[in-house]
């Protein structure tokens, strides 16, 4: 490939960078895994005769598909020896992903843990068609299924993730209220306020990954998960700080013991109160943290 066409490539590459990303973090959960697909991604792209590809987007998107796809199939093997719940690697997000509600809604951990439970095929069709709007013959081309079979498939994983999705979507200003409340009591070791904040059959899932102690099942139920809770506050005498933050697109905290991190928490809002709290522990997913850039679609 010539200069001229290397810059070309590297362009649209470059363009086209965070959309991709998104796609298999999407699919994968896996920031780390997602940035190895945009590398192997890359490796395939410079290949290509660019002058000649009608819709380098649509292109791109593809081969990314395909490489995600191959790389699911390795972390399925790898989340079955998984010590504990396994989350999706936390994402700081910038305002505009928040802004897109849709995108926003899909990338929330609540969500991603919906899209485990798809198959490989159907979480690469849901991604595309219903998050970014890929129409049927590129995603068929994606996933090497013919267009009927895609809108099949579509439409069955549609109906799997409308049974199992949040009944209503929370404005970004009562998720805020119900986690600044949740702030204000747990950094002030309140246990009422805990109790008053989270709604009667509130899920929490902890994700140590077994090298931080986590809860090794969810815990659910507001007593409970107060007692969890309270539990985990008795153990130190460490100053505890939620600093607000934008995780996968929605409001949720980077949680500080002594200023320093001691995960990510991202949470589910529901009629004002909490219904679901995710928190991540796992150094190995905290490490892109303090020094990643938001991401963002622009």
């Amino acid at each position: 490939m010539s200069d001229h066409a290397t810059d070309a490539a590297t362009e649209t590459f470059v363009a086209h960078r965070n959309l991709l990303f998104t796609v298999a973090y999407e699919m994968l959960g896996s920031a780390a895994d997602a940035e190895d697909v945009l590398q192997e991604t890359w490796l395939r792209w410079v290949k290509v005769d660019v002058e000649h590809v009608r819709d380098q987007r649509a292109y791109l998107v593809r081969i990314t598909t395909r490489q995600s796809l191959n790389r699911l199939r390795t972390m399925s093997r790898r989340k079955e020896t998984y010590v504990g719940p396994w989350l999706p690697e936390p994402l700081i997000t910038a305002p505009d992903v928040a802004e897109n509600v849709e995108l926003a809604e899909s990338m929330s951990m609540a969500m991603m843990l919906v899209l485990e439970t798809l198959s490989p095929t159907e979480r690469a069709v849901f991604v595309l068609r219903e998050v970014f709007d890929v129409d049927y013959d590129e995603i068929a081309a994606a996933v090497d299924k013919s267009p009927v079979a895609v809108r099949q498939i579509a439409h069955r994983a549609r109906r799997h993730i409308n049974a199992r999705r949040p009944r209503s979507v929370v404005s970004v200003t009562e998720t805020r209220a119900a986690l600044e409340s949740f702030q204000r009591a747990l950094e002030t070791r309140d246990l009422q306020g805990l109790l008053d904040v989270l709604a009667p059959g509130v899920v929490v899932v902890s994700d140590g990954g077994g090298i931080k102690q986590a809860a090794l099942r969810p815990i659910t139920g507001a007593e409970k998960v107060v007692r969890f809770l309270a539990g985990g506050l008795a153990k130190t005498d460490a100053t505890i700080t939620l600093g607000p933050t934008v995780v996968n697109g929605n409001p949720g905290f980077v949680f500080r013991l002594d200023g320093e991190i001691d995960g990510i928490m991202a949470a589910r809002v529901e009629d004002a109160r909490i219904t679901g709290l995710y928190y991540v522990r796992n150094p190995q997913k905290l490490t892109r943290i303090d020094s990643e850039t938001p991401l963002t679609l622009r």
